[in-house]
């Protein structure tokens, strides 16, 4: 009796957290291009961080702050279009290519607002923001030199956030499709541009003038405009398979309601994105009162920490199109068993990924021209990130699994509101009030994601999050067919 009750609980288990070949295969399918393009990007990105890494410390310091702003950015744009996602996914799973291009609309005016802000911050502002970085001890002129290095690059980036941005809207759409392959290859493109660029213009190759950080910059927003080119050009050469195409420009008025309810869904996403990235960025700041060597070292950290963390990061991609689909197809069991198995996966991968970044975490740093103390500190905080892997994959699936059923202020709260009353908190008084060594101190503020992960296996569970949030977009479409935005 006892065996058969176990062994029913066994089944059950299985039934949850395991899926059949035909489960993975398509779980293969949507997340293997996006984990190939993720990891060659992260692979370039630290192609090129140890070119600028070999031009000087000071360069490969500037560079880093103002990628930290950038950071921010990236994640405005993609907390901003991040709710118009959640709609497009359940209209194609309900198979309303009307709907989506709305959605699309949407997305254009998003990044249009976006734009505007961050070019008017980061031209008013830049100087003062990567200076916030750069308050730890250490020389005064190598100081300067990062300051001066970073406002230079921050100067020529700011012609790549229009790219970028609709790269994202095209990206994401076509993602929200189940359509990961041509954003895959544009990507790849885009990067290998990158790479090639940097080479020749960081260190003057093939004729031209040896620019350094300005030669970084510039050969990222020329790859920005390659990827953009494109998958805008392949996406409209073949309308009939992206429907949503059809007609985009023609006009760009959206059902006021479908525009409200994204809006009343968005502002929360947007706040998240914005508010979370700018969290991470404050952990960021805060380490690095503990002197220049903590930024060098968290530079070379997270870009090489990246390369390993693209498994669980393009997996929230799979939890947002598989969870989203099917709740717009109004299967609400297969959502949330969906959400189960993906997490479950993502754990499990998570676990032997993190052990080979923490085996190899004494070994990498070395690949940079730096100094020995910058090199140890790489090495420990690279550890962390490996022991904490497992933890994040999970926190990071339960935040998309909760994001695709809409409830968005939810994910405010799970997210950047945690991030900010908790995370941050902890980390200020553990930095600024306790005499512990920077090696002790930041895998113990890192602590705090464990709890996280705990509640959103909570949130997880209690399925409160799934919720067809499309149903009657179409009918309230039809009776508003002349009250538009």
């Amino acid at each position: 009796m006892k065996q058969s009750a176990s062994t029913g609980l066994l089944d059950r288990l299985r039934s949850t957290f395991i899926g059949d070949r035909k489960f993975y295969g398509k779980v293969f399918m949507l997340v293997l291009p996006i984990i190939v393009q993720n990891t060659i990007s992260n692979f370039v990105n630290l192609l090129d961080n140890i070119m600028i890494g070999r031009v000087g410390t000071a360069q490969m310091s500037g560079v880093a702050i103002t990628n930290q702003l950038m950071f921010v950015f990236s994640l405005a744009v993609f907390g901003g279009l991040s709710a118009a996602g959640i709609y497009g996914a359940q209209f194609f799973g309900a198979e309303d290519h009307d709907g989506l291009r709305n959605t699309v609309h949407f997305k254009l005016l998003t990044i249009a607002v976006t734009l505007v802000v961050a070019v008017v911050v980061f031209m008013t502002c830049g100087e003062q923001l990567i200076s916030l970085y750069l308050t730890g001890d250490g020389d005064a002129a190598e100081r300067a030199a990062m300051l001066e290095y970073g406002k230079s690059y921050l100067r020529i980036m700011l012609w790549g956030l229009l790219p970028f941005c609709l790269s994202q809207v095209y990206g994401g759409t076509l993602r929200e499709m189940g359509e990961s392959l041509l954003p895959m290859i544009a990507s790849l493109i885009g990067v290998f541009t990158n790479l090639c660029l940097n080479y020749i213009l960081i260190y003057g190759k093939l004729g031209f003038p040896a620019l350094g950080v300005d030669g970084a910059a510039i050969a990222t927003v020329i790859s920005r405009f390659v990827e953009l080119v494109i998958i805008v050009v392949y996406a409209h050469k073949n309308s009939a398979k992206y429907r949503f195409i059809k007609g985009l420009y023609r006009t760009f008025k959206i059902p006021k309601s479908l525009a409200l309810n994204i809006i009343k869904k968005g502002i929360p996403l947007l706040l998240n994105e914005f508010f979370w990235a700018l969290g991470m960025t404050t952990l960021t700041q805060i380490f690095s009162t503990r002197g220049l060597n903590v930024v060098a070292a968290l530079n070379i950290s997270s870009t090489i920490s990246n390369m390993f963390n693209v498994i669980f990061i393009s997996m929230g991609s799979a939890v947002a199109v598989m969870v989203g689909q099917a709740l717009g197809a109004n299967d609400v069991p297969r959502a949330k068993q969906s959400a189960w198995r993906l997490i479950f996966f993502n754990f499990g991968i998570c676990i032997a990924v993190g052990a080979i970044l923490f085996a190899l975490s004494p070994i990498l740093p070395h690949i940079y021209k730096t100094s020995d103390d910058v090199m140890r500190l790489a090495t420990r905080f690279m550890q962390t990130s490996a022991v904490y892997m497992a933890v994040n994959a999970i926190s990071h699936c339960s935040y998309f699994t909760i994001r695709s059923g809409g409830k968005t202020f939810i994910t405010f709260l799970f997210d950047s509101a945690y991030t900010w009353v908790i995370f941050v908190p902890f980390s200020y008084v553990l930095t600024h009030f306790t005499g512990l060594d920077i090696v002790v101190l930041y895998p113990l503020c890192y602590m705090a994601d464990v709890i996280k992960c705990i509640i959103g296996i909570i949130v997880v569970k209690s399925g409160y999050w799934a919720h067809n949030i499309v149903a009657d977009a179409a009918s309230a479409r039809n009776i508003e067919a002349d009250e538009s935005v």
